[in-house]
């Protein structure tokens, strides 16, 4: 049993360490995904700390354990109800309530009517599919004449992206920040009643050991958005598969970049992926908006036959109510140089991606 306490603890504080090193390799950045993870198993190890049959350095252990649920703790209680945000109700200078969707709906997922049917009970105003190729565009042309306004881009490579609204579309374009097969949306849209803002969908490539070895590509094509929608003067909307955690160094840059906010904080994980199982479930696909727009839900919905959860939001946009400007965070000289950096390294990184996947 000592032993066991022993290899857990050790493997624990690497886990722990691992993402505190400046090093872009999927082995460094991994551990960040599974934060929540391995806090509750920290918190599992040091319990049965009081169990086994205590040496010297049984204390030492246990100080160590202890400190390292106080570090993830104070992390992630930013992401829970214990953290105070003030909510904000709508007024008669608000827009009206407003909904969107946004699923990576996995290539080789064939439940077509799974998700069109999640589509019709929800009717949001606005979808955005990630990983969406020509089939998936073939069927989900049943839902084009409630959704006029379309943006579509088929790739055959798990980085097709279809974007649908009600909403009218002044304008849309398709972006390729840092690699000609990793597409961003940029859609300009106008409600009803007057108001405009810009949805930006995103789904950048993940470091991992089965795709891509660092993240220098996913962090360059994110912080190229945010580059992007920073001088935007229209509220804006950034959604989609990150393939990133809100509270790893690059998200934090580029949420101070783009000078949006987190509407997790205070609020819940959301946690999307893997659909299948509730306790290796990571909360990567992200969304973050201006100070003009103001989150009424955020959770995630029932699963469709795809690796995600899709994520539901409803919010409204407010000119008028200026609450939210303390939550914004802007980087310094520093970090601005620093992402201009990781920026130019995501452009020169050569990612290894076949035009077309097919399902092993």
């Amino acid at each position: 049993m000592w032993e066991t306490y022993l290899v857990l603890s050790a493997l624990l504080l690497i886990l722990t360490v691992l993402p505190k090193i400046p090093n872009p390799h999927w082995i460094f950045r991994f551990p960040d995904f599974g934060k929540i993870q391995i806090t509750y198993f920290t918190i599992v190890t040091f319990a049965l700390g009081f169990i086994i049959e205590k040496t010297e350095y049984f204390w030492y252990i246990q100080g160590l354990l202890l400190a390292m649920i106080i570090y993830h703790g104070f992390t992630l209680i930013k992401y829970t109800k214990f953290y105070k945000v003030k909510r904000h109700q709508q007024t008669e200078n608000s827009s009206k309530k407003h909904h969107f969707i946004s699923a990576n709906v996995y290539q080789f997922n064939k439940d077509y009517h799974k998700f069109i049917d999640l589509i019709k009970k929800h009717q949001p105003d606005v979808f955005l599919t990630m990983e969406s190729n020509g089939d998936w565009e073939n069927a989900l042309q049943v839902l084009e004449k409630d959704y006029p306004y379309q943006h579509k881009v088929t790739l055959e490579n798990t980085y097709g992206m279809h974007f649908y609204s009600k909403l009218k579309v002044d304008d849309a374009k398709t972006h390729y920040f840092v690699a000609d097969d990793i597409p961003s949306i940029e859609a300009h849209l106008k409600t009803e009643d007057g108001f405009e803002f810009v949805f930006f969908g995103v789904h950048p490539p993940p470091p991992s050991p089965t795709e891509e070895e660092t993240s220098k590509e996913r962090d360059g094509d994110l912080l190229s958005v945010a580059k992007r929608v920073k001088d935007f003067t229209k509220p804006v909307i950034v959604v989609g598969d990150f393939n990133n955690v809100a509270w790893s160094k690059s998200s934090i840059l580029f949420r101070k970049t783009s000078h949006l906010i987190d509407p997790r904080e205070g609020h819940a994980f959301v946690s999307t992926f893997h659909a299948k199982s509730r306790l290796l479930r990571f909360p990567i696909d992200l969304m973050f908006h201006s100070e003009d727009i103001f989150i009424k839900e955020l959770k995630t919905l029932e699963n469709f036959g795809s690796d995600h959860l899709p994520v539901y939001c409803e919010f409204f946009i407010d000119h008028h109510n200026d609450d939210q400007e303390e939550r914004v965070e802007q980087a310094d000289s520093e970090e601005i140089a620093e992402a201009e950096e990781i920026i130019e390294e995501g452009k020169k990184e050569d990612g290894e991606r076949d035009a077309v996947v097919t399902e092993d």
